[in-house]
């Protein structure tokens, strides 16, 4: 059995915000690691027929009020972000680059990212924003500003949102825990069980 549990996520996906500040703790509680991996959403969705929530009125109105409501479930901030959904390669190529430094830190930063998206209604598709928070781990703006602009980073997520494509991933959060896949939020609880009690 693996020791690790991969999360995969876009921090444009209200569900993977909820999703973030809850698989630390299951895992922890299982001595497993969780390892993150942001995509790019809209890749996979191409990649399997799939479309972006706003094109699909009554679903779309559907998430809105249940991530609301999911919020104040689990005792998390929510506010719908005026803009939705976004492109948030800027954000995925800066956890890249923090996670290579330090990984706690980085997923502290993605949880950052997505309360200023969810919570703050900042437009983290704006590579200034994403730099303001990076700033605000006491990193420099310049060479953050260098990595993100670069090519590197960019090749690197789509390498990142390929393999994971190739994992089964379709959507987000999406979690695989010994080769199992497991999607959504939704499906936390038979995570947990599997984590507990092994295959069933």
């Amino acid at each position: 059995m693996s020791a690790f549990v991969d999360f995969y996520f876009d921090f444009a996906s209200p569900y993977s915000y909820v999703a973030a500040h809850l698989i630390e703790e299951i895992a922890e509680r299982h001595k497993r690691t969780v390892i993150w991996h942001p995509i790019v959403i809209g890749t996979a969705f191409k990649a399997v027929g799939g479309a972006p929530l706003p094109t699909i009125p009554l679903r779309n109105d559907y998430v809105e009020r249940d991530v609301s409501r999911l919020a104040r479930f689990v005792g998390l901030p929510y506010q719908h972000p005026s803009a939705y959904p976004i492109p948030t390669q800027h954000a995925a190529c800066a956890f890249l680059w923090g996670q290579d430094r330090d990984p706690e830190r980085a997923k502290e930063f993605a949880r950052k990212v997505f309360h200023a998206y969810f919570v703050e209604n900042r437009n983290i598709a704006d590579l200034d924003v994403v730099l303001e928070i990076i700033e605000s781990f006491g990193l420099e703006r310049a060479a953050a500003h260098e990595a993100l602009t670069g090519s590197q980073l960019k090749e690197r997520l789509k390498a990142e949102t390929e393999l994971a494509i190739s994992r089964g991933v379709f959507a987000a959060p999406f979690f695989i825990v010994d080769g199992e896949p497991f999607w959504g939020y939704s499906r936390l609880p038979i995570l947990k069980k599997w984590l507990a009690e092994g295959p069933f």
